[in-house]
């Protein structure tokens, strides 16, 4: 094969996508990958993203390879994603820039892409050459604003297919193996997951779980608690009071949290990544919202339920509460959590 001909192939199957910089983000990123599909069941699809989302991507069939974004400010990182961009010449027809920041469109310039689509961001013009300016009252949620990229500009929204995430049975085992903790076959396992990394106004109080926690450890579920280092304090503080509770934040690694998150039969989370994470492994998810807006980025699975009190003040959008209250949360109860869980595994 000569290297025209292999030039042009590779060109003609590939899309390049540049991925979100957050985990529910780049879970639900996945609904465009499938749209892209739909569009070309042959398309080889990578993903140019943060090193941390490799292993989601890896339990996403749809894409062939995840590609490290080089990270940080200044002229050194500029220049390393300058220098990605001269790597990848040839290799795409057409790049998908999720991002709205201006650096994230220019790894696909350098590699002279012929279509670079993405939404009107910050001074983007020249850098995409497909770039679309954005309806927020049309495409209300966050995958929605994803997915329709997948489409020509003006055409109409393609199907939203919801993320699934895939998970083999070995790597289960080997993550419960790595952890030291078990689930029998007759074992029920809830799943909480009390952080949120955009900050404490996303955050149902840790009392409130703790208390969840116990209801449910004394009908003998299991109590897993989930998170990332970040999480780890409050996660303790949820351990503290609810003893029975095997607290695993900060302990597994992204991929050792979904392959043990498959394994719960329910999922309490905050509106964070985990949240859409367990949505994702279509686990019967509770989603808590304060401070967001569960119209814009819901669980994209049937089996959930969203609680929100839709106070006057919400959705304010803030990581801190603005009134010093976080009313929109403190004041959701344990009961109303409790029956939610209850009629999503009904």
């Amino acid at each position: 094969m000569s290297g025209e001909t292999s030039h042009q192939q590779t060109t003609h199957d590939a899309i390049l996508v540049v991925g979100p910089s957050w985990v529910g983000d780049m879970v639900m990123a996945q609904s465009l990958f499938k749209a892209l599909r739909a569009n070309d069941p042959d398309v080889a699809i990578d993903v140019l993203a943060p090193g941390w989302s490799l292993p989601l991507l890896e339990r996403m069939p749809e894409v062939r390879q995840g590609i490290v974004m080089p990270l940080g400010h200044g002229k050194f990182a500029l220049h390393e994603r300058w220098r990605l961009g001269r790597s990848l010449q040839g290799r795409y027809r057409q790049a998908i820039v999720l991002p709205n920041s201006w650096k994230s469109a220019v790894t696909p310039f350098a590699a002279r892409i012929p279509q670079r689509t993405g939404w009107r961001g910050e001074m983007r013009y020249g850098l995409l050459n497909d770039a679309r300016k954005l309806d927020k009252s049309e495409l209300t949620m966050t995958v929605q604003r994803f997915v329709a990229l997948a489409a020509p500009a003006g055409a109409a929204l393609p199907a939203v297919e919801p993320p699934r995430l895939e998970v083999n049975a070995a790597d289960v085992e080997r993550a419960m193996a790595d952890l030291g903790i078990g689930k029998a076959p007759d074992d029920q396992v809830l799943a909480l997951c009390p952080g949120a990394e955009y900050g404490p106004a996303k955050q149902w109080p840790t009392v409130h779980y703790a208390e969840l926690g116990r209801r449910f450890g004394r009908l003998g579920w299991l109590i897993w608690l989930f998170g990332s280092e970040k999480d780890r304090a409050v996660c303790e503080g949820v351990a503290a009071t609810c003893k029975m509770a095997t607290n695993l934040a900060g302990r597994t690694t992204l991929e050792q949290a979904v392959d043990l998150m498959s394994q719960a039969d329910a999922v309490v989370s905050n509106d964070s990544g985990l949240m859409h994470v367990a949505a994702a492994l279509d686990r019967p998810t509770v989603a808590l919202y304060g401070s967001s807006d569960p119209g814009f980025t819901p669980p994209l699975n049937e089996r959930h339920r969203i609680v929100s009190l839709g106070l006057d003040c919400s959705p304010c959008f803030k990581r801190v509460c603005p009134l010093g209250t976080t009313a929109c949360l403190v004041d959701m109860s344990v009961d109303q959590v409790a029956e939610a869980l209850e009629a999503v595994m009904a």
